[in-house]
């Protein structure tokens, strides 16, 4: 197990053999990474009081956080965070206890909060902030701090989305591709 990849209480990440992680950044305890996932320089996600689960083809790009919410006798579930399938997590944005899914763009420096649902065919502007319990619906561009909904997305903006997590699974296997020619 690389210094990248840590167990947290007997708990080690667990890793779909197509994934890239790069190794300077820091996974630790019961994360899952499905099919052509890709973990980013810098990003740092610590399933350690809860789970997280990033769906396939998604990305998490450089510096990003990833955390979650403990279980309580007030909110028994805690916060997990649940990503979906083709989401492309811009640079240095943090994600905590919140569930995020299918082709869904989050931008740079973007913070999503506990309890938040951000539904199918989202874009989440660079430096928003969507706050506690909050449901972005489908199909729409939400923008600001507190994030309001902006406009729905077009027909270029969602034929984007799989694109976008597209291209970052063609990078991850160069990089892979690169690392297994050294």
């Amino acid at each position: 197990m690389s210094q990248s990849v840590r167990a947290y209480k007997g708990i080690t990440p667990t890793i779909d053999p197509s994934v890239y992680v790069d190794e300077a950044s820091v996974l630790v305890g019961d994360i899952h990474l499905a099919k052509d996932a890709s973990i980013w320089p810098l990003v740092a996600a610590r399933g350690d009081v809860n789970i997280i689960r990033i769906g396939e083809r998604s990305n998490v790009q450089d510096g990003t956080v990833l955390h979650v919410t403990r279980k309580s006798p007030s909110n028994p579930e805690g916060f997990p965070l649940i990503i979906g399938d083709d989401v492309t997590i811009g640079h240095k944005a943090m994600l905590h206890g919140c569930k995020i899914g299918n082709r869904v763009l989050i931008g740079m420096g973007a913070v999503i909060i506990d309890g938040v649902t951000v539904e199918d065919d989202v874009i989440v502007a660079a430096g928003s902030v969507v706050p506690p319990n909050k449901t972005l619906k489908s199909g729409y561009l939400y923008v600001g701090n507190p994030c309001k909904q902006a406009r729905p997305l077009t027909e270029a903006e969602l034929a984007f989305l799989p694109q976008s997590a597209d291209n970052y699974v063609r990078l991850k296997n160069e990089y892979i591709e690169e690392l297994t020619n050294d």
